[in-house]
């Protein structure tokens, strides 16, 4: 079988808080006297799950933690054979925490660049959003990524019962400044959520949408449109939103012919990288080299890297696939 370590791979749902190696999390909570709870086996639910994610942010207090965790994600992520990273940041919330909307913000910005330099790795950021919080903060966040190319969309994430329909003039402004909208939708709630984030969000992109094949009408409609699917398996099972993972929907999904891609989501909770996701795939449900490849294929097609940097990476996925099985 050929190497998953070396297939090229593009990285679109990850959250920057949620790839604290653990050391560097015990490090800032011992410094900053935070008290972690021991990491269940299994989250009853996303609410629980977000509890838990509220104290690890917590833990992150000067720009140089921020840094820092951004410039070890770049090497993590470069080691899992990831050549560009679309990668999620919260970055209104830790400013209004720690009483600078700015600085939070510029060291990841820092750090990434950094990172990425010294790592070989293209990255871009979206900045996220809880659906629970105030619009007036969903607009902040969007002010913040007008004002640094690197920031390439905004989307909304959360517990996705409280409805996008109040953020309505947040997205027609992002639109309007050229900034990406992608959404969480189709995770806790079902396929109402989905359809929601395609007509009221404007999403470019769909952040998990498992719950799409409850809906047969709108899996074709997705499928035609071409809107990708950020899929991260592990993560469903981790926060007790699929049972377990042979039952996960992704087989369906991609025999629905959607744009599916594969992502860690939460890597600190699954324990997983992109390349175990890419080989529970195969382990777990089978797919071949040809599906992974495929998978690769449609991450780059639904990034927003520039078009010479997914014509390169198209090749190189390609190539990966053209090489001898084993070599």
């Amino acid at each position: 079988m050929r190497d998953l370590s070396a297939l090229p791979k593009v990285h679109l749902h990850v959250h920057l808080e949620s790839t604290i190696r653990p050391g560097t999390l015990k490090e800032f909570a011992a410094a900053h006297g935070v008290q972690l709870p021991e990491k269940p086996e299994a989250f009853e639910g996303f609410r629980a799950f977000a509890d838990r994610n509220s104290l690890t942010r917590s833990c992150l207090r000067e720009a140089e933690d921020f840094e820092r965790i951004a410039r070890e994600f770049c090497a993590d992520e470069a080691a899992q054979g990831t050549r560009y990273v679309e990668v999620t940041f919260t970055a209104a919330s830790h400013g209004e925490r720690l009483g600078d909307l700015e600085m939070p913000l510029n060291a990841v910005l820092k750090g990434l660049s950094d990172g990425g330099q010294e790592h070989g790795l293209q990255w871009r950021l979206i900045l996220d959003h809880s659906r629970r919080r105030s619009v007036e903060r969903a607009m902040k966040t969007l002010e913040l990524a007008k004002r640094h190319e690197e920031i390439i969309g905004i989307g909304m994430a959360g517990e996705e019962r409280h409805s996008l329909a109040p953020f309505r003039e947040v997205f027609v402004r992002a639109r309007e400044a050229g900034v990406h909208l992608v959404h969480h939708a189709g995770e806790d709630a079902g396929p109402d959520s989905i359809r929601e984030a395609i007509e009221i969000g404007d999403a470019e992109r769909i952040g998990h949408g498992i719950r799409i094949v409850e809906d047969p009408d709108l899996t074709v409609q997705v499928a035609e449109s071409g809107i990708a699917l950020e899929v991260c398996p592990s993560s469903n099972v981790a926060l007790g939103l699929v049972p377990t993972l042979p039952e996960h929907p992704l087989p369906r999904l991609i025999e629905a012919g959607l744009r599916v891609t594969l992502n860690t989501d939460v890597p600190d909770v699954t324990g997983t990288t992109i390349t175990d996701e890419f080989t529970r795939a195969r382990e777990v449900f089978g797919c071949d080299d040809a599906t992974l490849a495929k998978l690769a294929n449609n991450a780059v097609t639904a990034s927003f890297a520039p078009e010479e940097t997914k014509t390169l990476l198209h090749k190189e996925i390609d190539d990966w696939l053209r090489s001898a099985e084993g070599a």
